[in-house]
């Protein structure tokens, strides 16, 4: 089969290698019908250092169950599934409290051992609580970007929501107009905020966050950014800050943004160690700060009955369609702000 790895910083290969079989009796072989580049792989796109084996890529994916392990009880051969960008039982202590990205018999991809979903097959470890059927649609639906959306990108914006408790009566204001940010839009409108502020400078995204629920665009960034949100909310700052990014900067938008008493929740991969939390910056004013690796497992089977009923359509955020041979322009795309998110068709 074909797949993608990343040799080195900006060195992205699609190679024939051998399609994986079953390793483990919870394991599932999946044909991938449609996978992406997430924002999150631009983090080692830039950074990771050349070496002699490639790292394979990719974590979200919707394809067609070919082949389950003995063990394997809640999807079947011929199902279209949508697979979550972690693997996990979906039973642990940690899985049953919503936290399925800490699994104790779960991990991430995009290791030697287990492989990636940009790719023409997959090999899915604990195939029952890593994949959802969706019944009633084939490979050639229409709703395949955005079921696709609910492998990672929507559900890590509906996350850092959640963890903000956003609801009724809600400032919200979020930092980054890539696609999890637009997600974030879309579920903190779902969840019903009162008032959304989307902060990026990119007008083709901006206008999406609008159509998503945005009420304002804030272009300037740093202190102008801050001094702009203030503006806005008579200088009282959001109930919550969405941190869509995870550069330190944004952090600090994040801080200068949120009003006493609010909600600081991060979704973008942090790509820093140490941050401000005391007295002057979180401390003395009451501020919460959470969020994390959004645990899809938890709210998959709700935001698929949106998606199915045309309540949402997260998958709007892909902006351009390639097969697997160009998956390095795709990350090129991505990476210069050409494509907003690109989706791998097979």
């Amino acid at each position: 089969m074909k797949a993608t790895f990343l040799y080195g910083a900006g060195d992205v290969r699609v190679e024939t290698v051998a399609d994986p079989v079953i390793q483990q009796k919870t394991d599932a072989i999946v044909r991938v019908v449609r996978a992406c580049v997430c924002g999150s792989d631009l983090h080692p796109f830039h950074t990771r250092k050349p070496g002699p084996v490639g790292a394979p890529m990719g974590h979200e994916m919707v394809g067609v169950v070919e082949e389950i392990g003995s063990e394997v009880s809640t999807v079947k051969r011929g199902d279209l599934v949508v697979a979550t960008f972690t693997y996990q039982d979906n039973t642990c202590v940690f899985c049953q409290e919503g936290f399925h990205t800490s699994c104790l018999h779960g991990g991430f991809y995009n290791k030697p051992e287990i492989g990636g979903f940009q790719a023409e097959y997959a090999r899915v470890p604990q195939a029952d609580g890593s994949l959802v059927a969706v019944p009633g649609v084939d490979e050639n639906s229409e709703l395949l970007p955005s079921l696709l959306a609910l492998s990672d990108v929507y559900l890590t914006g509906y996350h850092a929501a959640h963890m903000g408790r956003v609801g009724a009566g809600k400032t919200v204001t979020v930092i980054g107009d890539g696609a999890v940010g637009l997600s974030a839009v879309l579920a903190s409108k779902r969840l019903g905020a009162e008032r959304i502020i989307l902060m990026g400078r990119h007008q083709s995204r901006t206008d999406l966050g609008r159509e998503f629920g945005a009420d304002e665009v804030v272009a300037e960034r740093g202190e102008e950014g801050v001094a702009r949100v203030r503006e806005l909310t008579r200088g009282e700052g959001s109930h919550v800050v969405v941190e869509a990014v995870g550069h330190f900067p944004a952090y600090q938008q994040a801080l200068g943004s949120v009003r006493v008493g609010g909600t600081i929740s991060r979704v973008g991969v942090p790509q820093y160690s140490e941050a401000p939390i005391g007295w002057g910056s979180l401390f003395s004013r009451n501020i919460t700060l959470t969020g994390g690796p959004a645990p899809v497992r938890a709210y998959i089977e709700s935001a698929l009955k949106d998606v199915l009923d045309g309540s949402i359509a997260p998958g709007r955020v892909f902006d351009r369609v390639i097969g697997i041979d160009e998956a390095a322009q795709g990350y090129s795309a991505m990476d210069s702000r050409e494509s907003l998110k690109v989706m791998i068709a097979f």
